[in-house]
């Protein structure tokens, strides 16, 4: 202890003597001690700041505040980067409860948190800008974008542009009309908050509509005739919210339109929920049956007016026509007209969504990412790399394989490949080994393949390659994964990938984007719910519900936006859905 106290009141001595150490030991000693001494620098420390250069930030923008670029921007980190966010939206919206927000079950405001709220913390420079990109010049590295604001001085929108050393593009998709007739002048969309404010005024604006004495019995009928068009899960829930408002809440207001009220839901195929299992769309179809609510399947829709909709059957071929109040169309996404442009500029015409690699990288253009529902990741096939993944096996250069000289690389060609292990799962084989022996005769160990019985046993795995569907989940998670790249980055250099990861060609620096399911839900109105789990496991009714309240309740992006939605679920238990228009 006398040891320690000695050298201590040395190094203090010695402190005293240097006049600026001498601040911090006496700020130490008063009470402001390590804040104090801090700021203390040696004489002619600013000059030497000043003098160094300072680094340049590597510049990443940003299109798009929905799922996947707000995923990407809550799990960035790297300090060297300098973020600029482009958006027409500042905010972010809950998409999944928009249904709910157009019957009054959630308030609108419950489901967005401002865009600068959930970046505001990062230890990063991030700037937003509320603008819409109208064109991407991957030449000059630019972004032209046209402000949302009009100008009070010029009247018109702002048109400026951005640079930038990488670029997130992740703007989403817009509806799909399938260039159907009048859809777009007469039907109502469900892909943004605003359209779903606009659909609970038509739904309000329709009863005050119908309630006034001038209308005949047929008109009223006309008016209250609610028409969903597609039978996913945004219409099948739609439909669901929309049924419980109308004989809940708005049937007790206007007691004498009751008997005029009708919901009928259209779907092209022969079932609703034809991505669920068949438990789920047997139940589904039942239960609207017995709620009143129409469902007419194998019905296409060829052209919508300001007062009706023109159907045709596909069992007989015949067109008929149904009057309606109001029109919600949920048939699906299209892309945008800027990304169709940017297609084109880039050779991607001939398809119908921007393509890119399993590492999220446009494909084609240099530094420049897309994901979510804007782009589809281009899997590589098996068969387009079979020589090489034979050859890598073949260390001796034989020409002969045996099962046992895969045991480098069967992680790999399954890492690199997810549709061989989807292969695996449909045959219910439980290894690629089993694959490969699949096609051997005699013994597994001894038995020997050629290049062609190689390819013979990998013949069928590139048919289970699938598109990602077009879901929140899906871009949540690959804006977590390319997040996770981008902060990476400078460890691992700019190149993630080889054509195998094999130890004479180096590793994979970035293992490519998996999607992992998670499970899906289906509200189906009457505080039921469908859910479809891994594992197989289907859970339907009461119970399932409050799983969906308690899953959906913790996805939301903040602790505000959690208490505001489950503050909803408790006002409309307590005293019904707003009926008001505002």
């Amino acid at each position: 202890m006398r040891g320690s106290y000695y050298t201590f009141y040395r190094k203090a001595s010695t402190a005293f003597h240097d006049h600026h150490k001498l601040i911090g030991v006496c700020a130490m000693i008063s009470g402001g001690g390590l804040v104090a001494y801090s700021d203390v620098r040696p004489f002619g420390s600013v000059y030497a700041d000043a003098a160094q250069p300072t680094t340049k930030k590597t510049k990443v923008v940003v299109l798009g505040t929905g799922w996947a670029g707000t995923s990407f921007l809550k799990n960035l980190k790297d300090p060297s980067l300098d973020v600029q966010i482009v958006s027409p939206c500042n905010y972010f919206a809950f998409t999944p409860l928009l249904p709910s927000v157009t019957v009054g079950t959630v308030e609108a405001r419950s489901v967005v948190e401002p865009i600068r709220n959930i970046v505001k913390n990062k230890d990063l420079d991030v700037g937003f800008k509320e603008a819409e990109c109208f064109k991407i010049d991957t030449v000059n590295q630019k972004v032209h974008c046209k402000s949302t604001q009009i100008s009070n001085i010029a009247g018109k929108a702002e048109e400026f542009t951005v640079d930038y050393d990488y670029l997130v593009i992740a703007m989403g998709a817009r509806a799909n009309t399938f260039n159907t007739p009048g859809v777009v002048e007469n039907a109502h969309f469900l892909k943004e908050v605003e359209d779903a404010l606009r659909i609970r005024r038509s739904i309000i604006d329709c009863f005050e509509r119908a309630s006034l004495p001038s209308l005949s019995e047929e008109e009223k009928k006309r008016v209250l005739h609610f028409v969903v068009v597609g039978g996913g899960p945004t219409g099948v829930e739609f439909a669901a919210e929309l049924h419980d408002f109308l004989h809940e809440d708005l049937s007790k207001l206007y007691p004498d339109l009751q008997k005029y009220i009708t919901v009928t839901l259209l779907e092209a195929s022969d079932h609703i929920l034809n991505m669920f299992d068949k438990r789920i769309t047997a139940f589904a179809e039942e239960k609207f049956k017995r709620d009143g609510i129409q469902v007419k399947t194998g019905s296409m829709v060829v052209k919508v007016t300001d007062k009706a909709i023109s159907l045709k059957e596909r069992s007989t071929g015949e067109t008929r026509t149904l009057p309606f109040g109001m029109v919600v169309w949920s048939t699906g996404i299209g892309t945008r007209p800027v990304i169709t442009d940017f297609m084109k500029q880039i050779g991607q015409g001939n398809r119908r969504v921007m393509a890119t690699d399993e590492w999220l990288r446009v494909e084609g253009v240099p530094n420049v990412y897309a994901l979510g529902d804007c782009a589809t990741i281009n899997q590589r096939s098996v068969m387009e790399d079979i020589a090489a993944i034979f050859s890598k096996a073949d260390k001796n250069k034989t020409g002969k394989l045996n099962v046992e000289d895969f045991s480098e690389v069967i992680n790999d060609i399954i890492e690199r490949y997810p549709q061989v292990e989807l292969h695996l799962k449909s045959q219910k084989l439980k290894s690629f080994v089993q694959l490969l022996q699949s096609k051997q005769d005699g013994s597994a160990k001894q038995a020997t393949m050629d290049i062609e019985k190689f390819k013979a046993a990998l013949s069928e795995v590139d048919s289970k390659m699938k598109s990602l569907p077009p879901t929140a989940q899906v871009a949540a998670q690959q804006g977590e994964y390319l997040a996770k790249c981008f902060n990476r980055m400078k460890e691992c250099g700019e190149n993630p990938e080889g054509p195998l990861r094999f130890r004479d060609s180096g590793r994979h620096r970035f293992k490519p984007f998996r999607y992992k399911h998670l499970g899906q839900f289906a509200p189906l109105g009457s505080d039921q719910a469908a859910a479809q789990l891994p594992g197989d496991w289907v859970s339907i009714g009461h119970s399932t519900q409050w799983l969906w309240y308690s899953v959906y309740a913790s996805k939301l992006v903040s602790w505000r936006t959690r208490f505001l939605v489950i503050g909803d679920w408790g006002r409309r238990y307590i005293f019904g859905r707003d009926s008001s228009r505002i």
